[in-house]
This record gives structure tokens, C-alpha cells and sequence, in this order.
């Protein structure tokens, strides 16, 4: 059925991206073990995406201990997982352009609590979700979890919405409690996804950046970056994209002519700043007249 300003075949679609999402994560979060390397579990995710869909939404992203977002392996990354690891695998889907986005952690290191307060702030918010309610008043949700747990949600993360081609829109969805959010309307999607930490609750940017986003399209005179920018317009449309994609063996020079022309952008992975373990939890949802639909569980 449709809902609010989503016709039956776009909420069909979402639905759709979140099955897909729901089957990868399973199979992709089992993988995940001592020994295994995280170029072997990303691959396996987007491969089993373009299987089942029409793309990844974003690099599979694969974040240790005190990383939060935007981390996923290099082409010749070997690095693997060990008994020491609280693992946050997020992962997006899209069908048509319309996307899901999801994430789970799986803890080695028995910090389960930590793992716990994220979960049940993502059940709290989703049961505060409802057209007309504020998103300060979801965030305000997670931060009670959170900090009922004696832990602090990352303050400078926030959830997002999502439209067609476009994983990161309004509203934004706070980890913590605003006077002055946005209303939330029938039809909004949006993903909500709290971090937890037992660090002070802010992310900085880290050196490592492997997700990179076309920005616009603009001639280059390099011959290897314009192969790369071919690559970019014509495969991935418009969404971010992994180096280890890019099919030239020059893809780190080339990606680092592009970006200095501001032709993408990079995304640098995001670090708890004292160096402190990090949990996330998200689903996406479509909200409705009197709560909202899960299109990822």
C-alpha cells in the first residue's frame, strides 16, 4: 500500500532493498570471526548484493573498536578480525536508487553491556517514531538508553534520511536530545542508528580514507583520473564508492586528482577521540501516521 507521498511501487521498493539487506547482513555477520580478514567479508556482502539487488548503497563498512563510520578495506587489505575486536558492520542496499541501511555489532572483546545500550536506544527511538513527533524527541530517546546504561552516546553522529540515489539526507535524527529538531512527516524515510561508547561521545576524523562520493562532473587532464572519473559517472550513480572499485592499477593517484580538482569527496574514517570502543545499531524505517514501518528487520 502506499503511505503518505510514497506510491505502492516506491514502498514496494524500499521494501524490497531491506530483504536484501536483512539476507546479506545474516549471512555477512556469521563470517565474521577471528582469522577472517575484512577484505573477505566485504567482498562477500557486495558480491551477494549485486546478486540479490541493484547495487550497494555505499562500501560495506567495517569499523573496529574506536572507529565509527566510513572505514572498509583497501583492494590489498589482509587484515584480519581477532579475539580483541568489537566489530560495527554496516551495510546498505538499493533497488532502483531506493535504499536500505542497517548495522549490527558483533562484540569479541565482552563488552556486551556496551553492545546492549545500542540495540534497546534503537528499540526506544523506533517506538518513539510517529508522523509529528520531533526528532529532538528520538534523540532525547537514545540518549536515555544510552547513558542508562553509564555509557554516552557519540554526540557529533546522527542518524539521516534517505531519498532515491542518496543515502545521506534530512532530517537528521540526533544521538542525543535537541530542543529544535524537525517533524517528522508520513512518507519520511530515514535511518536511525545510535552509537554508544565508554569514551567521552566525539568522533574525529582519522588518516585512513578509502569511500570516496562524486561531487560533480568536471574535465580533467590527467589520463588516468579521466578513467577513473568514466568509471565513476558511468557505474556507480552517483553513491559513494570504494578505491578498491576503481579499476586502475593508479586508482589511489587518480582519486587524489580528482578529489584536489573537486571532482569527489573522500570520506576519512571517524574515530572515537580517546581511543574508546564504539557500538552502532540502525535500521531504516518509513514512517507512518502512527509509528513507522521497519523495512530492514
Amino acid at each position: 500500500m502506499s503511505i503518505g507521498p510514497l506510491d505502492d511501487e516506491t514502498v514496494d521498493k524500499h521494501r524490497q532493498a531491506g530483504d536484501v539487506l536483512r539476507t546479506v547482513m545474516d549471512e555477512t555477520a556469521e563470517m565474521v570471526e577471528p582469522g577472517v580478514t575484512h577484505l573477505e567479508v566485504a567482498e562477500y556482502a557486495e558480491s551477494r548484493i549485486e546478486e540479490l539487488a541493484d547495487g550497494c548503497a555505499f562500501p560495506v563498512n567495517i569499523s573496529i573498536n574506536e572507529e565509527a563510520s566510513h572505514a572498509t578495506p583497501a583492494r590489498d587489505d589482509d587484515i584480519e578480525f581477532t579475539e580483541d575486536d568489537m566489530v560495527c558492520l554496516d551495510i546498505g542496499v538499493h533497488v532502483d536508487g531506493y535504499i536500505a541501511d542497517a548495522a549490527t555489532t558483533i562484540d569479541f572483546t565482552g563488552n556486551d553491556e556496551l553492545v546492549e545500550a545500542a540495540e534497546q536506544a534503537l528499540e526506544a527511538a523506533l517506538d518513539a517514531v510517529a508522523a509529528g513527533v520531533d526528532t529532538g524527541t528520538v534523540g532525547a530517546e537514545i540518549e536515555d538508553v544510552i547513558r542508562g546504561y553509564g555509557y554516552t552516546p557519540v554526540l557529533n553522529l546522527s542518524g539521516h534520511g534517505v531519498e532515491q540515489y542518496d543515502a545521506h539526507t534530512g532530517p537528521n535524527i540526533p544521538n542525543r536530545g535537541v530542543d529544535r529538531g524537525t517533524e517528522l512527516q508520513v512518507g519520511d524515510v530515514v535511518a536511525i542508528e545510535p552509537f554508544a561508547t565508554d569514551g567521552r561521545g566525539k568522533v574525529t576524523e582519522g588518516a585512513k580514507e578509502e569511500i570516496f562520493e562524486l561531487q560533480q562532473e568536471r574535465s580533467v587532464r590527467n589520463r588516468a583520473a579521466r578513467k577513473v572519473l568514466d568509471q565513476v559517472t558511468s557505474e556507480f550513480d552517483g553513491l559513494p564508492f570504494a578505491s578498491r572499485w576503481v579499476d586502475s592499477p593508479r586508482a589511489e593517484m587518480a582519486l587524489r586528482r580528482l578529489k584536489q580538482a573537486g571532482v569527489v569527496r573522500g570520506y576519512p574514517v571517524l574515530k572515537e577521540e580517546d581511543g574508546r570502543l564504539i557500538s552502532q545499531a540502525e535500521h531504516t524505517v518509513i514512517v507512518t501516521e502512527d509509528g513507522c514501518e521497519i523495512t530492514t528487520e
